[in-house]
């Protein structure tokens, strides 16, 4: 592995940051995460309808607190969920960033304070667009067809600064993490997919460990692979997937705690070896995640 190879990763929610940021920031890489920032649900997505900063911080906060190499404490208090109140529901670090881009109107300042008090090393890009998908009101059974964005004047183009980070980049990692609601969406927005398929970098997917109702009902390594492709409208050099199944209890227990969550993602009968690779991804106990120390590894040998 070179020093400061240069690595581009997309995603948001819980599972990118966590899965593969915490990972790679032990190396030394050179790390760029790019996020989406219209979150329509959820308490960040209140944050920005109620104060009308056009962004919100759920993704980007989640990418910059799994970089942080600030001390536990602080880490700790911006992540804290206020219970009741008029913030009932909101993350501490969501606020601040929304009360400096209301103050400033400038949402690079809320970064640039992010990266100074969370003493994140590297530059981070972010890009806008999100898909309300990830809890289904209709039947979660019924499989989506087709993603997009909802139609805008100006059109949704991405942050030049992200297509300049992914131009540079040597590695270039998509997912895990919700296959349309935060992945896809960050191909959708115009000039993303092209950079990535025009940059010279190595194309890696992560795939999901398990398919989620209303997203991936059914989906194998294939199906995940074969939508990043469809919507990236190019090929992916790797596929990492999880070959290792945990013991029933634990994968009972999870699904009980996650009900969202439906089985195990299977790995199809006819993958071509030198593309797909299997290996064992999991977390040794506890909830069924990914072993961001065994995916730093593996992504830092290709």
């Amino acid at each position: 592995m070179s020093k400061n190879k240069k690595i581009v990763c997309l995603g948001g929610g819980n599972a990118m940051p966590s899965a593969v940021l915490q990972g790679l920031k032990k190396y030394p890489v050179n790390l760029s995460a790019v996020c989406a920032m219209l979150d329509s649900g959820g308490s960040a997505g209140r944050e920005r309808e109620i104060y009308r900063t056009n962004v919100s911080f759920g993704d980007i906060r989640r990418a910059f607190l799994a970089l942080s190499e600030s001390s536990p404490g602080v880490i700790e208090t911006f992540n804290i969920r206020f219970k009741e109140g008029p913030y009932q529901g909101m993350v501490v670090a969501n606020i601040f960033g929304t009360a400096v881009v209301k103050e400033t109107g400038d949402y690079e300042k809320a970064f640039e304070v992010y990266r100074e008090i969370l003493k994140v090393p590297e530059q981070y890009q972010v890009i806008c667009g999100e898909a309300d998908i990830d809890a289904p009101k209709h039947d979660g059974n019924l499989k989506i067809k087709e993603v997009s964005l909802k139609p805008l004047e100006p059109k949704a183009k991405a942050y030049p600064k992200a297509v300049e980070e992914i131009k540079k980049a040597d590695l270039i990692v998509m997912g895990p993490g919700d296959l349309y609601s935060s992945i896809i969406q960050i191909l959708l927005v115009d000039g993303i997919a092209e950079a990535i398929r025009e940059s010279k970098a190595k194309k890696i997917y992560i795939c999901n460990l398990m398919t989620k109702n209303g997203e991936t009902n059914g989906f194998s390594v294939k199906d995940f692979s074969g939508e990043i492709e469809k919507y990236l409208k190019g090929k992916v050099d790797r596929v990492v997937y999880n070959s290792v199944k945990p013991d029933e209890k634990r994968l009972a227990d999870y699904k009980k705690e996650h009900p969202e969550f439906l089985e195990l993602v299977e790995a199809d009968k006819d993958l071509d070896k030198d593309k797909f690779i299997g290996k064992d991804l999991l977390a040794k106990e506890g909830a069924l995640v990914h072993d961001p120390d065994k995916l730093a590894k593996i992504i830092l040998n290709f």
